[in-house]
């Protein structure tokens, strides 16, 4: 009888023991597939912020001193270009990086094509064609290439007549 109650003692030990490491790995599972999930949350949340500082340009309407503020903050961006075509100077000045925006169709559409050599000075300068006025209006878009990576700005200014 003794030997029985011993034998039963071990098998209860030895299914609880399996019960147990059942659970855990149960739990492991579940855990490592809810980590996942949360990577992947968080990842799509980091791409929204890093795109979040170009959404206030993204096909709307910003004042002159608007322009001239995105042109300060962006300027030293490495690979990003900022285009600005003014009431004089219709066809437009880059700063920073000049770009291909020549075809949207393009796999090569918002690759940078060179450095441009143009001082940000010239649009606060009245006198130059590529002068921004602080009270103007621009209609501003947001460059992006194939890799759907923002690598610039074009904002073209409204004129009223």
């Amino acid at each position: 009888m003794n030997n029985a109650s011993t034998a039963l003692k071990v098998a209860a030990g030895i299914f609880l023991t399996i019960a147990l490491i059942t659970i855990v790995v149960i739990l492991f599972i579940s855990a490592q597939e809810a980590t996942k999930t949360a990577q992947n949350n968080f990842s799509d949340i980091q791409t929204e912020l890093a795109q979040a500082s170009f959404t206030v340009y993204d096909d709307t309407t910003v004042s002159g001193s608007q322009v001239t503020n995105a042109l300060r903050k962006f300027k030293d961006k490495d690979q990003f270009g900022v285009k600005i075509l003014t009431g004089k100077n219709k066809s437009g000045q880059w700063y920073g990086y000049a770009l291909n925006v020549s075809d949207p169709t393009s796999d090569t559409y918002g690759s940078v094509t060179g450095a441009s050599t143009t001082s940000v000075g010239e649009s606060w300068d009245e006198s130059d064609n590529d002068y921004v006025n602080p009270s103007g209006k621009f209609k501003a878009q947001v460059i992006k290439d194939s890799s759907n990576v923002v690598r610039g700005l074009i904002f073209k200014q409204s004129t009223v007549k």
